[in-house]
């Protein structure tokens, strides 16, 4: 696991407009659309990706995950963001795309992608804007984790939000949600 003291970087704009706590309340219920969406993919030569991209093609889970930087991890979302990239292909195999999300800026989230070798796509959010389109909810500088399965018609099926209890979706229970999908 990374362990860094290194706290350049955390004090930013983004810190700031996310300190207070907003608890995970997404109203998105299931059975209805998902907010769209154009976000940076970085593991990818910073392509444009756009929900859109996957509709009527194939199923996607939304993994929003907690990055303060690019060496500072939340200790529920590093070990989660380390099992979804060991397991990737699980999800490719089955003909479901994985969507990572962060609130970490491009140059940030570069250094996360070669730092963790990650596999999966990894979107920049810095604006936190989609995480607040799917309210995610927010605490002590970043947006909440969460997960979010939409099928390729773009309705949700699953969706996973942050508590103190459950923190993370596992892969398991991810990978369950697509032989669902995987049958449609």
């Amino acid at each position: 696991m990374l362990t860094s003291t290194d706290f350049r970087g955390l004090l930013n704009q983004r810190f700031f407009k996310n300190f207070f706590p907003v608890p995970a309340t997404s109203p998105l219920s299931l059975g209805q659309p998902t907010p769209g969406f154009a976000l940076t993919d970085v593991t990818n030569g910073d392509r444009t990706v756009k929900l859109t991209d996957y509709k009527d093609k194939q199923p996607v889970i939304l993994a929003f995950t907690r990055i303060f930087t690019e060496k500072q991890y939340c200790p529920f979302c590093f070990p989660h963001i380390k099992a979804l990239n060991e397991n990737y292909e699980q999800f490719t195999e089955r003909g479901i795309e994985l969507l990572m999300i962060t609130s970490t800026d491009l140059q940030q989230s570069k250094t996360v992608v070669k730092d963790l070798n990650l596999k999966m796509p990894l979107l920049s959010d810095p604006t936190c804007r989609v995480f607040q389109a799917y309210q995610v909810g927010q605490a002590l500088g970043a947006p909440l984790p969460a997960q979010f399965v939409i099928d390729k018609s773009g309705i949700l099926r699953y969706k996973h939000l942050f508590s103190f209890l459950d923190h993370n979706a596992n892969v398991e229970t991810l990978l369950s949600q697509c032989c669902f999908l995987s049958a449609e």
